[in-house]
């Protein structure tokens, strides 16, 4: 088998499946396994997989930077969005996450609805200069990748916070691999913003399911819930909920 077959295949496998095992695929295709992966590699190499021990992962699409990000999978966001704004309570205090379901979130978020909203996200804020909302904006060093803040000083500032819920955004939400982004300082904050809130939910459009990045954030048996856009028959969501997972269904 030609090598662009075999890498073809080990895409179709990773969609299927949700994860590829070099030795148990270079047994079934009689190749050796350094042949499998490198391909992994390569593929790695290419933003089409993620390498982890033993084998490889989807990778997420939505590493892509912050203006990319805005055309990918839209409605499957506002989804997302309008089950996540359903758990805000009046007079809450939410940490709101950077990234564009976030901001689809400021859009469902009624305009006269009372709360305090914490954000890393200069975006996030300028969205909500027209809410009732009180807004918080952590400073520190700008991640333009991602338009948040990042670094010591908004860890530090994160510190100081205390907050009824956080709705965090991820690049990757898989069973095996758990939340995952593309940059260890963006990884690194979230969890800060995480430790800061009693409740920790995870912003879950399609693109993401099944998927994974280079940086974990957090396991899954950390967040209180995945809203997830996706149907129940979806493999990723059927290995959520065999793993334990509390999954919200976006509407």
């Amino acid at each position: 088998m030609l090598a662009a077959a075999r890498k073809e295949l080990l895409l179709e496998r990773l969609q299927r499946d949700g994860r590829i095992v070099a030795k148990e695929i270079a047994t079934e295709l009689g190749l050796s396994e350094d042949s499998i992966r490198r391909d992994l590699r390569e593929l790695d190499a290419a933003g089409l997989a993620v390498r982890v021990y033993g084998g490889a992962l989807p990778a997420s699409p939505a590493v892509a930077d912050y203006a990319a990000r805005t055309a990918v999978a839209p409605d499957s966001k506002r989804r997302v969005a309008a089950a996540a704004v359903a758990l805000i309570e009046p007079g809450a205090t939410v940490i709101l996450d950077g990234g564009t379901t976030a901001l689809a979130m400021v859009e469902a978020l009624p305009r006269t609805f009372s709360c305090t909203i914490v954000t890393h996200s200069p975006t996030i804020a300028a969205a909500l200069l027209e809410h009732a909302a009180e807004v918080f904006l952590i400073g520190g060093q700008l991640f333009k990748h991602s338009a948040v803040t990042s670094g010591a000083a908004a860890v530090e500032a994160a510190s100081r916070i205390s907050a009824d819920v956080f709705f965090l955004g991820v690049t990757g939400v898989h069973a095996t691999a758990g939340l995952t982004t593309g940059h260890p300082d963006e990884a690194a904050m979230k969890r800060a913003l995480a430790a800061r809130a009693a409740d920790t939910y995870v912003l879950a459009s399609d693109e993401k399911l099944g998927a994974a990045s280079r940086f974990a954030v957090l396991p899954l048996d950390e967040v209180a819930g995945v809203i997830a856009d996706g149907t129940p028959d979806l493999p990723a969501m059927r290995d959520l909920v065999a793993a334990g997972v509390r999954v919200i269904p976006a509407a």
